[in-house]
């Protein structure tokens, strides 16, 4: 069985195509598949979606990119009563992005302790998203840090040393399909750590995986990236799928696979 922990099923991309895509990943074997909300509205979508098939679950987040819409307790209240459904399994996704130059830094500091502190209340894990921001997200994550936080790292980009750290303070790292591109360093980051600290995710429609690179991405391409971290780890790809499923099912308190 393949996991998909990250994935935007939920999003217009797929509107025309919706059910055929999850037919398509059902018969790729995909048994778990986690869609997040960005804000308030596409995590009530991230929740409708999940909430007609029994394999699929949602979190509830706010996207660093969304905090400008945030500004007040109104959007956090709101948040807060949508991640009291039975099929929210996290908080997410949440954290800091400082690609673009007019990224508002304080303002996403902000939203992520907001967020993190509301995951605490609610003892949910977190879904980080971290992009050109390792420094400032590791030390806000030392400062919040209580004896029960756990999470993910979505779609990690880190090198072996930010890695490390981020297991540390309780997350596994969610390994995209950026795996399977030639530049990548993930394979060195996959050796270097054990096979229960790793999760997959396709982030689709986002980042597919070699050979589909360029095309819009779906669940169903997941099983290009187990099959990138079987091969850096020397193991079966059914070693990698099992390891895998229970790993995500331990963090997300999810029937055992």
């Amino acid at each position: 069985m393949f996991v998909d922990a990250h994935c935007h099923l939920s999003f217009p991309d797929f509107d025309l195509d919706r059910q055929e895509v999850i037919d398509r990943l059902r018969g790729a074997g995909v048994g778990i598949l986690i869609d997040p909300g960005i804000d308030a509205r596409t995590s009530r979508k991230s929740i409708e979606l999940a909430s007609a098939f029994d394999f699929i679950y949602a979190n509830v987040g706010l996207h660093p990119h969304e905090a400008r819409g945030a500004i007040g307790a109104e959007v956090y209240e709101e948040l807060e009563a949508l991640a009291h459904s039975p099929k929210v399994v996290a908080i997410g996704e949440i954290g800091l992005d400082y690609h673009y130059p007019e990224s508002d830094r304080p303002l996403q500091q902000e939203a992520f302790r907001v967020m993190l502190r509301m995951a605490a209340t609610l003892d949910l894990p977190v879904v980080i998203h971290c992009r050109d921001a390792w420094e400032d997200m590791l030390r806000i994550l030392g400062e919040e840090c209580h004896s029960g936080m756990r999470g993910m790292l979505h779609c990690f980009s880190g090198d072996t040393e930010i890695a490390r750290q981020c297991i540390k303070r309780g997350f596994k790292l969610s390994i995209p399909g950026t795996v399977t591109y030639k530049r990548s360093i993930l394979a060195e980051v996959i050796r270097s750590l054990s096979l229960d600290d790793l999760i997959t995710e396709t982030d689709a429609p986002y980042l597919s995986p070699v050979p589909f690179r360029g095309k819009r991405n779906e669940p169903a391409h997941v099983r290009f990236v187990t099959e990138a971290i079987a091969a850096a780890r020397g193991i079966s790809l059914e070693e990698a799928s099992e390891g895998i499923a229970r790993n995500t099912a331990e963090l997300f308190r999810l029937p055992a696979p």
